[in-house]
């Protein structure tokens, strides 16, 4: 008898939950998991995997009705992310569009809306996002990427970005950068910009980073050089650029357990349907508790993750801080799902490592979001000061 675990979804969400559900079939059948590897082993990209998502009309998920979205919240994004994930195929350039897009819906003016948040329901506006950087890393207050302002009233923007994941693909980026003078100290609340700066702008180069994590989406340094964006790039007020990004990364944090969940879900599929089938000794292997164990804990753990995640994306949902459960869903959700992998490669033996099989294959993505968008580290470090009040690490 199996268990059906019904997570903690907002009541005004399920039935769209329900219908997402249904919609991701059409982009499974659209870019199954053979073709979203394939492409990643050609070093190409997947639009099926865009196109279809569109034409399901996924994209308007997360933007409320009355500006012209489909609602659903956090919830429905990340509904969306986990059965896609679930089926082998997640897809990056959609949850760093949603993330990005969030920002701007509660930040930018109704202009910005229409032009950078609307524009994503029919696939015409895809984001990537912009902070990281190679001195600064997680230290986003280290960084060195400028705006300056320009006599034209626009600014001037000069710097690195790294680990910048679809790049290639993305129309716009969403950037954070010092507006602040040099030398002068900058915080949560002051010395930042807000940007969405248009890929296409004269002083934009791309470098492909040589990453190996079978998906068909790429990460890139981008540099910028002398690049001139109007006013109106600017989301929000100047200098609470690093505010304003904040506010959309509990969305990140969640969706990023969905990605994390469903690719372990995927995985722990593969590896009950083998160990049912295995019999090397005459019966299979999966009647051997050392086989059956891990993969009932990898089960009990992505389970339990899972009702964090949603939960997370209820309370996200009705407007009350989710920092807490969103920072740990990240956490338990990536945990749980690498446990969940390595018990697949486990219970595969050497044949896991048989590209064909496609097991190990799901390795390096997961073991990414350990450290990406933000390390486990940091996520405890948030826990403890922020949850249990102990004194900043």
């Amino acid at each position: 008898m199996t268990i059906e675990l019904v997570p903690t979804i907002h009541p005004d969400h399920r039935e769209l939950v329900e219908s997402v559900y249904a919609a991701v079939d059409g982009v499974v059948a659209a870019c199954p998991r053979e073709l979203y590897v394939q492409r990643s082993r050609e070093g190409t990209h997947a639009p099926e995997l865009w196109d279809a998502l569109v034409a399901a009309d996924l994209l308007a998920i997360g933007i409320p009705e009355e500006q012209g979205g489909a609602g659903g919240g956090l919830t429905g994004t990340t509904a969306v992310m986990e059965s896609l994930s679930r089926a082998g195929i997640p897809p990056l350039q959609y949850s760093l569009t949603t993330f990005s897009r969030e920002a701007i819906l509660r930040h930018g003016n109704e202009s910005q809306v229409k032009e950078h948040v609307l524009a994503t329901i029919s696939g015409h506006r895809r984001f990537c996002l912009g902070v990281t950087e190679p001195e600064a890393g997680t230290n986003s207050f280290a960084a060195r990427t400028t705006a300056r302002r320009t006599e034209s009233g626009g600014y001037r923007i000069n710097g690195q970005k790294v680990y910048i994941s679809a790049a290639d693909e993305s129309d716009h980026i969403l950037l954070l950068a010092r507006t602040a003078p040099p030398g002068e100290k900058v915080g949560r609340r002051s010395g930042f910009g807000l940007f969405a700066v248009d890929m296409s702008l004269p002083g934009i180069e791309l470098r492909k980073l040589d990453i190996q994590w079978h998906a068909p989406e790429y990460q890139f340094e981008v540099f910028f050089d002398d690049v001139e964006v109007p006013a109106e790039a600017l989301i929000g007020e100047e200098g609470l650029g690093f505010d304003n990004i904040l506010s959309c990364l509990n969305q990140e944090r969640v969706t990023i357990a969905a990605w994390a969940l469903g690719l372990g879900e995927y995985a722990l599929a593969k590896a009950v349907e083998y160990a049912k089938v295995r019999a090397p000794f005459g019966k299979p292997i999966g009647a051997n508790q050392g086989v059956q164990h891990p993969l009932a804990l990898a089960k009990a753990e992505m389970e339990a993750a899972r009702q964090v995640m949603y939960s997370a994306a209820a309370e996200y949902d009705s407007g009350r801080d989710a920092g807490a459960k969103a920072n740990m869903a990240k956490l338990l959700g990536s945990r749980a799902a690498l446990n969940a992998v390595d018990a697949a490669i486990q219970t595969h033996g050497g044949s896991a490592f048989v590209y064909e099989t496609d097991v190990v294959t799901l390795w390096p993505m997961i073991r990414v979001l350990q450290i990406a968008p933000i390390n486990n580290e940091s996520v405890l470090n948030f826990i403890g000061e922020r949850v249990l009040g102990l004194p900043r690490s």
